[in-house]
C-alpha cells in the first residue's frame, strides 16, 4: 500500500503546477478576450482535441501494457510507435481539417491550420509517454506533463499583452508548448537512434490491435465531455459557448485529483501480478479521491460567485450557474475515472464502453432538448445527468469483472483503517530516521 500511495504523493507537485498554469491561462483569456472570443477559441480547439484522442489510437496505453508485461523489447516498441505515429498524424491532420472546414462555424483557413498544427506534436508526446508508464517511471512521466501548460500560459500571456492578436495568441501558445515537449522527449528517449525502415509487424499488430480498443473507449469518453460544446455551437451562440467553456474549465481542474491517481493506477495495474489485491488498493484510492473532490465541490459551489468574478470578471457571471450545475456530475464521474484505469491497465478498456455509450446517447438527447431553451445551463444539466448515469453503470461493470461487491466499492470503513495504518507506519519511519 505504501508504495502506491508514495507514487501518488510524489506526482502531486507536478499536478499543482498544471492546475495553477491552467487556471492562470483561462483567467487571462477571460479577462482580456471576453466571452464571445473565448467561445470562438473553444470551437477552434474542440476538433483538434478530439483528434488527439482518436489519432492516439490508444498507443500510450498499449505501450504501457506491452512494456509492463515485457511482451517486446524497448527498442522494438520505440521503432514501432514512431512508425505508427507518422501515419496516424497524416490521417488525423487531413480528417480534422476537412471536418473543421465544412462543419465548423468559423471557416477561416488560417485559424483552422493553426488550430490543427499541435496535433503531430501532441500525438508524439502521448505515444512516448507510455514508455515512462510502462517502465513505472512516474517521475519522468510527470516532468513531461507539467511542461506544456507552463510554456503555454507564458506564451499566451506575452502574445496577448504585447502583440494583441486575440484568438491566434491562444492557438500559437498551445502549439509552442507541445513542440518544445516533443523535442525534449526525442532527447530524453533517444528517439534518433530508433528511426528505422525495418518494420516489426508483430509489435505493430499488438500495439494497434490493443490500442484501437483503447482508442474507441477514449473516443466515447472524449465525446461525452465534448458533445455539449459541439451541440452548443450548433444550437446556441459564441457568447453562451464562452460562458460554458469557463464554467466547465474549473470543473476539469477538479478532475486533476482522480487523474493523477489514475496515472499511478494504470501504470501499477499493467505490472501487477495480484489483480484482486491491487483492486482493493484502487478502491482505497477512489475513496481518498472522492473525499477530496467532494469537499472541493462543496467549497466551490458556495464560493462560485467570488471565484467567477475574481478569475473571469463580471461579464462571465452566467458561468456561475453552469459551474454549480456541473459539480454533482463531476463528483460522481470521479468514480469512473479512477476505477476505469484499473481495468484499462489490465488490457480491458472495452468495459468502459458499456457505461459510456449509453451515457453518450443520453447526453446527446438531453443537449438537443435543453440547449435551445436554457443555453449553457442546459448543456450543464445534460452533462451532469450523463456523467452520473455513466458512473453508476460503471460501478456495476467493475463489480461484475473484479468480483468485488458493489457495497464494498462505496464502503469507506475499510479505507479509514488502511489510511490510519499508513499514517501510523509513516510516523514510525520518521521516528526511526
Amino acid at each position: 500500500m505504501s508504495s502506491i500511495l508514495k507514487d501518488t504523493l510524489s506526482i502531486g507537485g507536478s499536478k499543482i503546477i498544471i492546475i495553477i498554469s491552467g487556471l492562470l491561462q483561462i483567467s487571462i483569456t477571460a479577462h482580456l478576450l471576453g466571452p464571445e472570443i473565448n467561445g470562438i477559441i473553444a470551437t477552434l480547439i474542440l476538433y483538434p482535441t478530439i483528434f488527439m484522442s482518436i489519432g492516439s489510437i490508444g498507443i500510450r496505453q498499449s505501450t504501457t501494457y506491452c512494456l509492463g508485461k515485457k511482451l517486446f523489447s524497448l527498442e522494438k516498441i520505440k521503432t514501432s510507435i514512431t512508425q505508427i505515429w507518422f501515419f496516424s498524424t497524416i490521417f488525423s491532420l487531413l480528417l480534422c481539417f476537412i471536418l473543421m472546414y465544412f462543419f465548423n462555424t468559423h471557416k477561416n483557413s488560417q485559424l483552422i491550420i493553426l488550430a490543427i498544427s499541435p496535433i503531430p506534436f501532441a500525438l508524439f508526446n502521448t505515444y512516448n509517454s507510455g514508455i515512462f508508464l510502462g517502465q513505472n517511471n512516474i517521475k519522468s512521466f510527470n516532468q513531461i506533463n507539467w511542461l506544456p501548460p507552463v510554456i503555454q500560459v507564458i506564451c499566451i500571456s506575452i502574445l496577448i499583452y504585447f502583440f494583441q492578436i486575440g484568438v491566434q495568441s491562444v492557438l500559437i501558445g498551445i502549439l509552442i508548448g507541445h513542440v518544445i515537449t516533443s523535442f525534449l522527449l526525442i532527447k530524453k528517449n533517444n528517439f534518433a537512434e530508433s528511426l528505422s525502415l525495418k518494420i516489426h509487424w508483430d509489435v505493430i499488430k499488438k500495439l494497434t490491435s490493443l490500442g484501437i480498443i483503447y482508442a474507441v473507449s477514449l473516443l466515447a469518453i472524449s465525446l461525452n465531455y465534448k458533445m455539449d460544446i459541439i451541440l452548443l455551437e450548433h444550437y446556441s451562440n459564441s457568447f453562451q459557448l464562452g460562458l460554458y467553456s469557463k464554467g466547465v474549465s474549473i470543473t476539469e481542474y477538479l478532475w486533476q485529483i482522480p487523474m493523477f491517481l489514475s496515472t499511478v493506477i494504470f501504470s501499477r495495474s499493467a505490472t501487477s501480478k495480484d489483480n484482486e489485491k491491487f483492486s482493493q488498493e484502487v478502491i482505497f484510492l477512489l475513496h481518498i479521491s472522492l473525499i477530496f473532490v467532494g469537499i472541493s465541490s462543496i467549497i466551490i459551489y458556495f464560493l462560485a460567485p467570488i471565484i467567477i468574478e475574481f478569475m473571469f470578471g463580471k461579464t462571465f457571471f452566467g458561468s456561475i450557474s453552469v459551474l454549480r450545475y456541473l459539480l454533482p456530475g463531476v463528483f460522481l464521474l470521479t468514480i469512473f475515472k479512477v476505477l476505469n484505469m484499473d481495468l484499462a491497465g489490465r488490457g480491458k478498456p472495452n468495459i468502459a464502453l458499456y457505461a459510456m455509450i449509453p451515457a453518450l446517447i443520453i447526453n446527446i438527447i438531453l443537449n438537443i432538448k435543453l440547449i435551445p431553451t436554457l443555453g449553457a445551463n442546459g448543456a450543464s444539466i445534460a452533462s451532469t445527468i450523463s456523467y452520473s448515469f455513466s458512473a453508476l453503470l460503471f460501478i456495476l461493470q467493475y463489480s461484475k469483472y473484479t468480483k468485488i461487491k458493489k457495497r464494498s466499492i462505496l464502503n469507506f470503513k475499510s479505507s479509514k483503517k488502511k489510511l490510519r495504518k499508513f499514517i501510523i507506519n509513516h510516523k514510525k519511519n520518521i521516528h526511526l530516521k
